[in-house]
């Protein structure tokens, strides 16, 4: 088992006290697998990405991820899975607009000592971002910048990937070829993905998918 969430609270402060997000959450992802996270907004999907990510903390429960308590470590230990072991791609692009193209592409790999040049000109090539590579953020379309932000990720080789609505931002048409081409990479590097996403269509790609409802699974 590559990701287990157990018993997992996880409440936000409100202007009366404490409001409940989680309730209880147990979730399993084999590696390799891939599975949608659904259910209407404000159900907890983020809330429980970002957990799984070492981004926030659960009030309780247990998160182990790759045989390493997630739970157990503190910022910097979080901050190094994120670095080696999970890649998060959110719906925001959060690429660096001082680097090219192929600098962010290149920019986690590096920090997680992986980098591969070979490897990042693949991944380019593969989500058509090969004309692009001495361009900067600015200079691309939603579709294209997203694309890089995949790659980013991806480029360090994670054995889990997290997206949060990665296509949200998106037209249809770029929001389906994005995420063919997501799910054929991660295919490929025999990565896991977790996918928030409020897209039927998108759920029905995934091998499997869980739905949140009043913060415990449906």
């Amino acid at each position: 088992m590559l990701m287990r969430l157990r018993d997992i609270h996880k409440s936000h402060a409100g202007a009366e006290g404490p409001v409940p997000v989680l309730r209880g959450v147990d979730l399993d992802l084999d590696a390799g697998e891939t599975m949608a996270l659904t259910g209407e907004s404000g159900s907890g999907k983020s809330t429980l990405l970002h957990l799984a990510g070492g981004l926030d903390r659960p009030d309780s429960g247990r998160i182990e991820i790759a045989g390493t308590e997630v739970t157990r470590l503190d910022d910097s230990g979080r901050a190094r899975l994120r670095r080696g072991t999970v890649g998060v791609v959110f719906q925001q692009f959060n690429l660096i607009p001082s680097l090219s193209v192929g600098d962010n592409i290149a920019f986690q790999a590096r920090i997680a000592g992986r980098h591969d040049p070979a490897r990042a000109r693949d991944l380019a090539e593969r989500l058509g971002l090969g004309p692009q590579l001495s361009k900067y953020p600015e200079q691309l379309s939603g579709g294209q910048q997203q694309r890089t932000a995949i790659a980013r990720t991806l480029a360090a080789r994670p054995e889990l990937v997290l997206a949060d609505e990665p296509t949200g931002n998106l037209d249809e048409t770029t929001a389906e070829e994005v995420l063919g081409a997501m799910l054929a990479l991660v295919e490929d590097t025999g990565a896991a993905l977790l996918m928030v996403t409020h897209s039927e269509r998108h759920a029905a790609r995934m091998s499997r998918r869980m739905h949140l409802s009043g913060g415990r699974i449906a």
